[in-house]
């Protein structure tokens, strides 16, 4: 059976311009092509395509995914035990990992040391104290947590201010691309997704893509984080979910 390249995208979950881009550079082309030159996949390109996404998923780059799902050696079996140890490994270090330290950012800003018409000048009606204890009680023994929890205590209004600032820029600018269309794993997506790896790390502790990622995972695990980017615009939460992992697969 052969399907379109729009079929094949709506049942992957990906975007036409992702598989585009895998046909570009050779790593999934379709089988077929109409005599008007659309592109036309049967069932063995679906296979491909469901191998380059199980690997995308764990974190490994393009160039590397070709390179293993075009072993002649492996047999379907050898990929399903592969992608089974590695699965599990990620599990494993999943959960040993701080993926929602974002708490320490977003909604737990321990020691602030600002006076009550400070505090509301920066954070508004939203009270961090409420979260405190949530925070420490789950990541209070990761070093991500202590060195926010550090940096945090040296700022003054002027620093949060500042940071206020530069996150209600990142969200109009990402916002404003989601609502032009723009694929979540286009440029300038993903640069959009640096810039918020990038302002954790300059701001509260250091996000390699590995823990951003997690971040990611968290917004739409956790319905609290999901509400909170679906109040700024509807499908937010998920659009900056692949743009981060776009990102983190592109640049890692």
């Amino acid at each position: 059976m052969a399907y379109t390249v729009g079929q094949v995208a709506k049942v992957a979950g990906v975007t036409v311009r992702t598989l585009h881009h895998y046909d570009e550079i050779g790593l999934l082309s379709p089988s077929g092509r109409t005599p008007a030159g659309y592109r036309r996949y049967d069932d063995a390109d679906l296979e491909r395509l469901q191998l380059v996404l199980y690997y995308r998923e764990l974190g490994f780059p393009l160039e590397e995914i070709a390179a293993i799902i075009g072993d002649p050696a492996a047999d379907p079996a050898a990929h399903l035990r592969r992608q089974h140890e590695l699965l599990t490994v990620r599990i494993k270090r999943l959960q040993e990992m701080v993926t929602a330290i974002e708490f320490a950012m977003e909604a737990s800003k321990l020691n602030i040391k600002l006076t009550p018409e400070e505090r509301f000048e920066v954070f508004g009606d939203f009270n961090p104290e409420e979260y405190e204890a949530e925070a420490e009680q789950r990541w209070g023994d990761s070093e991500a947590y202590r060195e926010s929890n550090r940096r945090a205590s040296r700022y003054g209004k002027d620093d949060w201010l500042r940071i206020k600032a530069e996150n209600e820029d990142w969200g109009r600018r990402i916002v404003a691309l989601l609502a032009s269309g723009a694929p979540a794993d286009s440029p300038e997506a993903m640069d959009l997704a640096e810039e918020h790896r990038q302002i954790i790390s300059r701001w509260f502790y250091e996000c390699p893509y590995e823990v951003h990622t997690g971040l990611a995972d968290m917004y739409i695990a956790d319905e609290r984080f999901t509400a909170h980017y679906e109040n700024i615009a509807p499908g937010l939460a998920a659009y900056l979910h692949e743009a981060i992992h776009a990102n983190a697969i592109t640049r890692a």
